[in-house]
């Protein structure tokens, strides 16, 4: 029998990975396999071996590869050995693949080891049928790894997949987005650490993640809210025609423009012809003093505005005669003639205002625009429900309440019109007034709340009105507009006492001395300029003598309502001794010089002479009583005996009696004794 040729078994070389003492012994040919001693990766310690759990696989393709060589030295007939080792092959072969279609699918379980094991495993194998494998079978080396694992990046950084941890899954990528410029530095997946629970965050980061959040929140709201009145003014649209409905505020203050433009222009005109007037009679005076016989140059506005007065002065002369007054003195009329081409602007726009004011609730429901229908809803309140009604205060909301309806109805009121409604014919006026009368008094509730209700309403709509006019648009010169103002004050200062009257009357006694201080001017000339009284100069200080004299009327017609300090002040004070009495004691003693003395007396209010132990009159009339007896005195020198009887009786008029007696018994004028004990 043929000997069986020697078979010589290669000795193998341990993988890179294992000590250098640890290689395997070669063995006889037919002789059984012994247990090989134990390798590195059994004498390694425990902890090393669980850090490096992947090192078994190249392990495992060594080991089966050495079985399927033993297999045939065990007791396999030689003729089976090929049969054996190609079987051994295919197996190798399948778990090959199986490894390595894992690997590419999940390349981040692969270390630096395991490849280094690869690689030292695959430069190890130096058989020929290792060369087959490797030939059929690619390995995956690192660049191919990196490049799987940029892909998988790719797909998280285009959110291709559902993370179930959106916050770490994002932070995470973004850590290794900003390492993709050194992937060769990065662990491998088994190394990197899994964070169960999140990072600690620094304060800086907390507080800059919170502001984020409510910059986000508050945005969304504010953006939900602003789509949101966007849809409703859209809808409003849609439902309701939106008009524009011009408020009250506008509607008084064009009115009150439109009359303050026709008050200033009669001030304005009033005081341009005044200087004018006065310019032209002091170039007439020049031109006598020369005795030039040349003619008056006037230029031409002059001549205009002259002409444009005395034309007016006319038609009102022609007027009072045809009415049968005669007794009426030039420069006490109120100019307040306009244009009639101005007059009828003026009468268009104040129409068109009032319709205006029409538009205002129009579109309002009458128990909501009505005064008389609002108070009789607080009424039924007021009468079924009274503890409520007086626990709600409803005394002080019903003037804020009434207050616009109350300023549209006084629109078109004008205090200064002696033709215009009282307060007390006023709709809403008696509708409050009805509301109060009927609150309940009973014993609990004498001082009910209710009553102050109409002093309210007048203090907040009514006084601020009269304080307009009187600032603005009053011209203390016109007697009927002072004498209407008035009468509308009087109701109010007298009937209806608030804490706003002081500002009224401050008002009050602020126009009057702009008054004095700005259109009175009675001019001096010389007695030859006067004593012809249908010449220019007498003419024109005639008028302006009683145009103060009426303003020195106006005034004290305010008694009762100011203080007698403040009439006093101003009408004696600032008018009476410093304009007319100069004026009066220019003039030469005569009928007409008693005339203004007893116009001047009339004017003085009854009541500062009402006590009857009174000898000596008041200390603002010394300069005038000095002046009447003044006068009395150069009138009984001569044959007007009648006109001296008329100074005594204005000396006892102002109570003046003792300078009466004196003058009686100095100049033996006992027939005029009686007159004294009259009184």
């Amino acid at each position: 029998m043929a000997q069986k040729p020697k078979r010589t078994f290669r000795q193998r070389r341990a993988d890179s990975s294992d000590s250098d003492g640890g290689r395997e012994s070669p063995t006889e040919p037919g002789a059984p396999r012994e247990q090989a001693a134990p390798g590195p990766a059994e004498k390694r310690p425990p902890a090393e071996a669980a850090r490096r759990p992947f090192r078994g696989r190249s392990r495992v393709w060594a080991s089966s590869r050495r079985a399927a060589r033993a297999a045939p030295c065990a007791g396999s007939d030689p003729g089976d050995q090929g049969d054996s080792e190609s079987d051994s092959e295919n197996a190798l072969l399948e778990s090959r693949t199986v490894d390595l279609s894992a690997d590419e699918e999940d390349g981040t379980h692969h270390s630096s080891e395991s490849e280094d094991d690869q690689s030292s495993s695959s430069d190890n194998s130096s058989s020929p049928e290792e060369k087959e494998f490797s030939s059929a079978v690619r390995i995956p080396d690192a660049a191919f790894i990196q490049a799987a694992r940029r892909k998988r990046e790719l797909a998280r950084a285009q959110d291709d997949y559902i993370s179930l941890d959106v916050k770490q899954t994002s932070t995470i990528s973004g850590i290794k987005k900003s390492s993709d410029e050194d992937l060769e530095s990065e662990p491998e997946d088994h190394e990197e650490r899994i964070l169960f629970t999140p990072k600690p965050r620094t304060l800086r980061e907390r507080m800059a993640e919170e502001t984020i959040t409510r910059n986000e929140e508050t945005s969304e709201e504010s953006q939900e809210g602003e789509n949101q009145d966007i849809w409703e003014q859209q809808q409003m649209r849609k439902a309701v025609k939106i008009l524009e409905i011009i408020s009250i505020q506008e509607i008084e203050s064009s009115m009150h423009a439109l009359r303050l433009k026709q008050a200033m222009t009669f001030v304005k005109r009033r005081q341009d012809e005044l200087k004018h007037e006065s310019t032209y009679l002091q170039q007439l005076s020049r031109k006598a003093e020369t005795s030039t016989n040349e003619s008056l140059a006037i230029d031409e506005k002059t001549q205009r505005i002259l002409e444009e007065m005395e034309s007016r002065r006319a038609r009102r002369r022609q007027a009072r005669v045809l009415s049968g007054d005669c007794n009426h003195e030039e420069g006490t009329s109120s100019d307040d003639e306009l244009p009639l081409a101005e007059m009828t602007d003026f009468q268009k726009s104040q129409g068109d205002i009032l319709q205006d004011r029409k538009k205002i609730f129009e579109d309002v429901h009458d128990d909501f625009c009505n005064t008389q229908n609002i108070l009789l809803k607080f009424q039924q309140w007021r009468e079924k429900f009274p503890d409520s009604y007086y626990e709600a205060f409803i005394s002080l909301c019903i003037p804020k309440l009434l207050n616009p309806l109350i300023r549209i109805q006084l629109i078109d009121w004008n205090p200064l019109k002696q033709d215009s409604i009282g307060l007390k014919q006023m709709p809403w006026f008696t509708s409050i007034e009805e509301f109060v009368d009927s609150s309940v008094e009973d014993s609990e509730k004498e001082d009910s709340s209710d009553k102050k209700i109409l002093a309210a309403v007048i203090n907040k709509t009514v006084i601020p009105q009269l304080t307009d006019f009187v600032e603005f648009i009053w011209d203390p010169l016109s007697t009927s507009q002072t004498t209407s103002l008035i009468t509308h004050c009087r109701m109010i200062l007298e009937e209806h006492s608030t804490c706003e009257n002081e500002g009224l009357l401050k008002s009050i006694v602020s126009r009057i001395k702009k008054a004095i201080e700005d259109d009175v001017f009675i001019p001096l000339y010389p007695k030859s300029a006067v004593e012809n009284k249908t010449s220019p100069h007498s003419k024109f200080q005639e008028r302006q003598f009683w145009s103060g004299l009426k303003l020195f009327r106006n005034i004290l017609l305010w008694s009762g309502l100011l203080r007698d300090e403040a009439l006093k002040e101003l009408g004696l004070g600032k008018l009476l001794n410093r304009y007319l009495l100069i004026a009066l004691l220019n003039a030469t003693p005569g009928p007409d010089v008693v005339k203004k003395c007893n116009e001047v007396a009339s004017c003085f209010p009854e009541k500062w002479f009402e006590n009857p132990s009174m000898r000596t009159s008041i200390p603002q009339l010394e300069n005038f009583i000095q002046f009447l007896v003044h006068s009395a005195l150069k009138l009984s020198k001569s044959e007007l005996r009648d006109e001296v009887k008329e100074i005594i009786l204005i000396l006892v008029k102002i109570k003046a009696l003792n300078q009466a007696e004196s003058f009686i018994e100095e100049y033996h004028l006992d027939h005029l004794r009686s007159l004294i004990k009259e009184v």
